[in-house]
């Protein structure tokens, strides 16, 4: 340590001593954390936290006195001292430490609860601490003197203590028992104090050595017999006085930075209070705007009402006049009314001029009367209908009110993407992300530099979380975003996701129930999209009837909508536990002989696939075969030997199984392809005989299942 260094930690000390920094502030650090109370006579847990004697013996020994070592009985049984007015750690703090699952033989650390010990007198007690607590002990009891211990009555008050005989004295009393020329004028003694501490530490195993080493694995002193055949042996130990001067240099060190970052450490006060200021002023004022936002809306709701419960009292008040003229005016045709005696007393006139001149006009209002009679319509309605108020909306906008503030961006779902000449795209929003209005997908086409260029085209608003995006190009690379929207405000758009359409239109269809389907061993769903083959009993009893070098058939069904023009793709997902399934397209030149004759070679239910991957079934590929099929089972997708793939050479013929899988039809170019349907990529291509009408096929063996997506089957669908 430098001179300047040791100056400074001086200054420090100095400060301490002369009470700059107060004992007070330092009170929370004197508190054992078990019985809450200022520490009394502590020790050292080996996780170097402290921990009052009388905590430990009744964490350990609950049932055992409460006596301590030697060295510390007389304060112990002086019912005067500190310790005896220190009460016992508390029952709730006692069985929160048992419940936490540590047995009360071993008891943890509560502080880090990683330590434990198993004996009381493997701790070393903290001299150190339980000096300071001392000096806070006198410095809050200043006025309370130590008496001395060696006093007749009357006692008085002590001057010294001495640090050998643990005992406080006067004056006289300490020149009695301390009279020159006898060892006992040789001992240590200072200021009055409660705290006598031994002087000089001694090893906990070896009873007799004095404590001269330091372990810095285990971070506590040890004596000499400890390092050379102890329990300290194989350990890294540094003499004491190495020790002590490297951790008081460390310590030093660490009190100067934190003085020296005192004016630091007040400013950033200074700024937190600040804060907290400001926070507190502006929460009072963002309550005061919302009140005013919400009695805006609340002056709103009120007019409305008012003006819209006016407009229905109009209404009333004219429809029940125009009502009560009307029921006015039919009584008036009544026997007993005057218009109807007026036109008895006018046909008792018999002067024909007379009764000319008069009938005519009461001839016109009896006829009105007679007519209304016939088309009687009231003069208003009673139905109030146009008066209903739908409030949903607004409830629903009411119920969503929020804060304004930017939304969080959204997250495309890719495993719930799908794209075919319509774009199914889904995205989610994070799980604490507030209420969103709607949100708006955006796309634009991957290609040339002037389809770039032409910027991003939107959809309408969505007020899901998904959205379908129509008149997609075929065989084209789309890049998809999401932003959402609350307020008016919008979030950033989502990360970009690009997705690849098929390469020719979707194809609809369902699966053919009608056309070879076995009923025995296929299993169709009601909407007809899904089929599984069941290995059950039926499977069992055909394989007990193989004879040698034959093969269990497959069973094979198409599907109910024929290809004659043009390009198609359809896609499908393969069940990733299916034993063997076929799929791709058939002729319908020979479906039906095919169907009918199961013992003809070239039969369907004659199959030339065993099933191994051996090739040589499409080594002997016949253009005119009316099944075209590619093999996938077992998680894995199998690459005839004789194919040529577009993806270029494969270095393995075994491909693991895509989770959907596309097929395309060229009918005009007789081609068929095979697609991983999420990327997009041919991995196999091959001629077809499109002499007829194609129908996807597939051809199931064993346990399997196939699904059609969702999109194939709509637009069947939509035909029914």
């Amino acid at each position: 340590m430098s001179d300047s260094d040791l100056s400074e930690f001086a200054s420090i000390v100095e400060r301490l001593e002369r009470g700059e920094v107060p004992m007070k502030s330092i009170e929370r650090e004197l508190i054992c954390p078990i019985c809450e109370e200022l520490f009394t006579q502590p020790l050292v847990l080996p996780c170097q936290h402290s921990v009052c004697h009388r905590c430990v013996r009744e964490l350990l020994m609950p049932n055992h006195d409460d006596s301590l070592s030697t060295d510390a009985g007389s304060e112990s049984s002086n019912p005067g001292s500190p310790r005896a007015r220190v009460p016992s750690p508390s029952t709730e703090k006692l069985e929160r430490l048992v419940r936490s699952g540590n047995p009360l033989k071993h008891m943890p650390c509560p502080n880090t609860h990683t330590c434990s010990l198993e004996r009381v007198s493997m701790l070393f007690r903290n001299f150190t601490l339980e000096s300071i607590v001392e000096r806070y002990r006198q410095a809050a009891r200043a006025a309370v003197a130590i008496m001395c211990n060696a006093c007749k009555p009357p006692v008085q008050e002590a001057t010294k203590s001495c640090m050998d005989c643990k005992a406080s004295f006067c004056n006289e009393c300490f020149k009695m028992n301390h009279p020159w020329g006898t060892p006992r004028a040789q001992h240590e003694y200072v200021g009055p104090t409660t705290n006598f501490r031994p002087k000089v530490l001694m090893c906990h195993e070896h009873e007799m050595e004095k404590v001269n080493m330091y372990c810095e694995v285990c971070r506590r002193p040890v004596c000499h017999l400890c390092k050379l055949g102890g329990s300290h042996a194989n350990h890294r130990v540094t003499s004491m006085s190495s020790a002590y001067k490297i951790l008081k240099e460390k310590l030093s060190k660490s009190i100067h930075y934190l003085i020296s970052k005192e004016d630091q450490v007040r400013t950033q006060i200074s700024e937190l209070e600040e804060m907290m200021r400001h926070t507190e002023e502006n929460g009072q004022l963002a309550e005061r705007r919302a009140s005013e936002h919400f009695e805006r809306l609340l002056e709103t709701l009120q007019e409305r009402r008012t003006e819209m419960l006016r407009s229905i009292e109009q209404s009333r008040s004219l429809r029940v006049e125009r009502l009560r003229a009307q029921v006015e005016e039919y009584q008036g045709m009544l026997e007993n009314s005057g218009l109807v005696g007026y036109a008895q007393e006018v046909l008792k006139e018999t002067d024909q001029s007379c009764f000319v001149q008069t009938a005519k006009l009461l001839h016109v209002r009896i006829q009105k009367a007679t007519e209304s009679l016939k088309m009687f319509q009231p003069a208003a309605t009673q139905s109030f209908e146009e008066f209903v108020l739908d409030t949903s909306k607004e409830e629903l906008l009411l119920k969503e009110l929020s804060f304004s503030g930017v939304p969080a961006p959204p997250v495309i779902d890719l495993s719930r993407c799908r794209v075919y000449n319509e774009g199914l795209i889904h995205w989610r929003l994070s799980e604490d992300t507030l209420p969103t209005d709607h949100h708006i997908v955006e796309f634009r086409k991957l290609g040339s530099e002037e389809e770039q260029e032409s910027g991003w085209s939107a959809s309408e608003p969505v007020f899901g979380c998904s959205t379908v995006l129509s008149d997609l190009s075929a065989d084209s690379s789309y890049t998809f975003r999401v932003k959402s929207c609350r307020n008016r405000v919008y979030s950033p758009s989502s990360p970009e996701v690009t997705l690849h359409t098929p390469p020719a239109p979707v194809f609809g269809f369902l699966f053919n129930e009608k056309c070879g389907f076995s009923a025995e061993r296929l299993q169709l769903s009601k909407r007809r999209d899904s089929v599984e083959s069941v290995a059950g009993m039926s499977l069992l009893l055909a394989a007990e009837r193989v004879q040698t070098g034959s093969y269990i058939c497959l069973d094979y069904i198409i599907g109910d909508t024929g290809i004659s023009h043009g390009r198609h793709y359809w896609a499908f997902r393969v069940q990733p536990d299916s034993y063997m399934i076929k799929v791709g397209v058939a002729s319908d030149s020979k479906l039906t002989e095919w169907f009918h004759n199961p013992r003809d070679t070239s039969s369907p239910r004659y199959d030339h696939d065993s099933g191994h991957d051996s090739g040589s079934e499409d080594a002997c590929f016949e253009v005119s075969q009316p099944f075209t099929l590619l093999t996938v089972g077992m998680g894995r997708l199998f690459i005839p030997k004789a194919s040529a793939s577009a993806a270029g050479d494969h270095s393995s013929r075994v491909l693991p199984m895509p989770q959907r899988i596309g097929v395309c039809l060229d009918y005009d170019a007789a081609r068929v392809f095979f697609y991983d349907a999420d990327t997009m990529r041919c991995v196999y291509e091959r001629p077809v005989d499109c002499s007829g009408t194609m129908f996807p096929a597939f051809g199931l063996l064993g346990g399997g299942a196939v699904h059609l997506e969702e999109f194939i089957t709509a637009k069947r669908l939509s035909y029914l």
